[in-house]
């Protein structure tokens, strides 16, 4: 037990110290500033649900798992021991006044992983609630989504009641995507909650128990599910409200966001917002919109649901999983300058909602090969734009924000986990027979410098 983890923590020194000095290094300067932003967590701890509030100063390192696969995945576990790593070695180099790591600090280092996630540099996990459930046809329970009317929903509304395991799905893609354990546990678990997001929670956080006593390291991190809950619980003009309404107020607004993404608002096509469907639809996938304006004001927003392939999984790029909606509407534009979440349900766009992130650090998956170069790019642009005033100008007094570009960290694409026979990264843990053959790999992270995302994008 404690070999994986040591070999895991010597693999992580040797090749990302360069990251580990680069956050150590920024983590210095923040820790003289002031503010201190009051941020709820949850946690899965024996089954049930529980919150955590932290109100005192933390460095929040951001990672990630999706809802669109209940079964833990290799890339997902990568990127949860990569956070670990990262943030236990920095805490300890901070503590320790070191900036080279020793074979004794690795011991060290390697109990420290046994507990769960302390000090000041604090990793969590944000995961995104307005995808689809089989947003890349990897979900077992993929033809109950469609048949239940609910493959464009996006996850926060979607229910358990009519869910069940594709048998079709199974048989073709197991010990690929799916093992018969993973089938096992989503199966028992699906029978115990009415919420399809609290049942991939409790599917994961087990497989992240089961794994951490294998690993000898604790994978349980806090959570935090973005945007729809935060927007559900949000009371109109809260921050993320604010910057719903903030970015319509006016087409100068509009088109500063449209600058941030690199696009030029001549078509206006691009929803900021994607307003859901009375039928429930939501997916940003299969909408489609046009913004309409009354001189600066923007008038009202078309949008149209309708059939759509959504993204293939890393086995059959041509077995791709369906958004299933049709639905045409219109939503008036004051709707959104002085928006309400409960009188017009909407997904913003990522970038948009990042800022209401705790995050000063952000870990990609490959970003270059994997992860979306533009959308590393639109997320960096919106960040700059927000700390210069040039978007959401008021944000950080109103809010006591500091808003701010956190660091970017990113797995090295060439040195992701992947399933050893065929190679891909969206293989469920249950797929590896032998964890040596992740082990064996490493862990490499690369801190993304200013000129190393110019780079990419």
């Amino acid at each position: 037990m404690l070999d994986y983890c040591f070999r895991l923590v010597e693999s992580f020194i040797t090749k990302s110290m360069p990251a580990v000095n680069a956050l150590v290094e920024n983590v210095q300067g923040h820790k003289d500033e002031k503010k201190c932003r009051k941020v709820t967590f949850f946690q899965f701890v024996n089954e049930k649900k529980i919150s955590i509030t932290i109100n005192v100063p933390h460095f929040y390192l951001r990672g990630s798992v999706e809802y669109t696969n209940p079964q833990v995945t290799a890339e997902e576990l990568q990127g949860i021991i990569g956070l670990r790593l990262l943030q236990t070695c920095a805490n300890y180099c901070l503590e320790t006044g070191t900036h080279k790591i020793t074979k004794t600090g690795y011991q060290k280092i390697c109990e420290t992983l046994k507990k769960p996630p302390q000090g000041y540099i604090l990793p969590f996990l944000l995961n995104t609630d307005d995808v689809e459930a089989d947003r890349y046809s990897i979900n077992p329970l993929r033809q109950s989504l469609v048949d239940s009317g609910q493959s464009a929903f996006p996850v926060a509304n979607i229910k358990t009641g009519q869910l069940k395991v594709d048998k079709v799905f199974i048989e073709k893609y197991e010990n690929t995507l799916i093992s018969k354990k993973d089938v096992e546990l989503i199966s028992e678990e699906l029978l115990n909650y009415d919420s399809y997001m609290d049942f991939v929670d409790a599917v994961k956080f087990r497989q992240l128990e089961d794994l951490s006593n294998i690993l000898g390291m604790n994978l349980s991190l806090y959570a935090l599910r973005m945007p729809l809950s935060t927007l559900q619980t949000e009371k109109k003009g809260d921050l993320l409200h604010y910057i719903i309404s903030s970015v319509h107020r006016n087409y100068q607004s509009i088109e500063q966001a449209y600058n941030c993404m690199g696009r030029s608002i001549t078509k206006r096509s691009t929803l900021l917002t994607v307003p859901h469907s009375k039928k429930g639809y939501g997916s940003k996938r299969a909408a489609h919109g046009k913004l309409y304006f009354n001189d600066n004001k923007l008038e009202n927003v078309a949008v149209k649901y309708k059939p759509t392939l959504l993204y293939p999984n890393g086995i059959d790029p041509k077995n791709v999983s369906i958004s299933q909606s049709y639905d045409v509407f219109t939503v008036n534009g004051e709707q959104f300058e002085d928006y309400s979440y409960a009188e017009t349900p909407s997904s913003p766009q990522f970038f948009l909602y990042a800022l209401a992130s705790p995050e000063d650090l952000a870990l990609w998956h490959g970003v270059g090969v994997f992860a979306a170069s533009k959308l590393l790019q639109t997320y960096i642009s919106t960040h700059k734009a927000c700390s210069k005033g040039l978007i959401i100008p008021d944000i950080n007094e109103k809010f006591d924000l500091r808003c701010h570009v956190p660091l970017q960290f990113n797995l090295v694409p060439e040195n992701m986990w992947r399933n050893p026979i065929r190679q891909n990264i969206d293989a469920s843990i249950g797929t590896i027979k032998d964890l040596n053959d992740l082990i064996n790999k490493g862990m490499w992270i690369e801190h993304l410098s200013e000129y190393k995302w110019e780079q990419l994008t």
